[in-house]
């Protein structure tokens, strides 16, 4: 029996993670698939109750006990600078090595895209962001702060270690799914030491694959292009920061952060799935979030775990619920939170 652990986290976190179980106990028993799924309530609650956001020990438990992990949304105006979020998913992501952070950009429905004369052919593609270095290491500092004189130095982290595993991993996913192009976006004509890098690994990396198109382009160009000419994405691979910019641009073409689902990836080793969409305080306790992110996310959860057939009656239960209209308020249906759940469970 293979253990899932479930960090619920905040808000719409708590709602949209309970409709994705509800779905994942049905492909269990659809499957006959050897999961067992464990509970943690660290979030927020816990935080402001215990000041404990990842309790000691956590990593090693998840690395030795876990085969995945599944969260859903972290972030309280209670936690002004979000502490306990940062330690959670920033802390596993660093600790875990999860280097891969993996979100497809797939439309479901022609009407879901606010695009002119784009259909589900257009846009279907993945972005591989390096999710452990880049700007997000936090390498840097501030001198003077708060005086007319300040300086705020971020440093960007760029290794050669780092850079070709994650374009190796962008060239090995089209490979493994007969996609004939991958698509590098980096600043190297003025970030000219570290994106150099990347550009130079991108082509010795691309020689080891000859059977596939290998192209390069600035980041400002492709998010022009990515609106402009979205069909001639396959797969694209980036940096930290440009992946978190890109990323979110594709959830906005496909249907909105309500769909977006996200895994974080150490091939072979314990990874982390979640959606990508916030807490939403605004929102919690509502029913009204949309769990199609969540659900999608735990799809690509059973694909990772090894159970292909799960993972494609979960998104094609999620296809003909958006076919008939069975979905939440901001993709034009009528259901909540657990009864847009529910359909996809009915549907399965």
């Amino acid at each position: 029996m293979r253990k899932i652990a479930i960090i619920p986290g905040d808000g719409i976190g708590i709602e949209v993670t309970r409709a994705a179980l509800r779905v994942l106990e049905c492909a269990k028993a659809k499957f006959d698939l050897s999961l067992t799924f464990t509970e943690f309530d660290w979030g927020a609650e816990k935080y402001l109750r215990e000041g404990v956001s990842l309790p000691a020990g956590a990593v090693e438990m998840f690395e030795q006990e876990y085969a995945a992990i599944f969260t859903g949304a972290f972030g309280d105006p209670r936690v002004p600078d979000n502490r306990h979020a940062a330690d959670i998913l920033l802390g596993l992501r660093f600790k875990l090595d999860l280097y891969i952070n993996l979100r497809p950009v797939v439309l479901l429905a022609d009407r879901l895209t606010p695009l002119k004369n784009r259909t589900r052919t257009d846009l279907d593609f993945v972005i591989f962001r390096e999710n452990t270095e880049g700007l997000y290491v936090n390498a840097g500092g501030v001198l003077k702060r708060g005086t007319p004189q300040e300086v705020a130095i971020q440093e960007e982290i760029n290794t050669r270690h780092g850079v070709e595993r994650i374009i190796v991993a962008a060239f090995e996913y089209a490979r493994q799914h007969g996609r004939q192009r991958v698509t590098l976006a980096d600043k190297s004509n003025l970030l000219t030491y570290g994106h150099d890098l990347w550009r130079r690994t991108f082509r010795e990396v691309a020689s080891r694959f000859p059977e596939i198109e290998a192209n390069a382009q600035y980041i400002d160009a492709m998010a022009m292009l990515m609106i402009t000419n979205p069909e001639q994405y396959q797969v694209i691979v980036t940096n930290n920061l440009f992946g978190d910019i890109l990323t979110d641009l594709g959830a906005g073409l496909v249907g909105g952060l309500g769909l977006a689902a996200s895994g974080n990836i150490h091939p072979g080793k314990v990874s982390l799935f979640e959606p990508v969409h916030g807490s939403a305080p605004n929102i919690a306790g509502k029913d009204m979030a949309n769990p199609i992110g969540a659900i999608l996310t735990a799809a690509m959860m059973l694909e990772y775990l090894g159970h292909p057939e799960a993972a494609q009656a979960v998104e094609s239960a999620v296809s003909a619920c958006i076919a008939a209209n069975q979905v939440t308020s901001d993709i034009g249906g009528t259901l909540g939170t657990q009864a847009a759940g529910e359909a996809v469970v009915a549907r399965m």
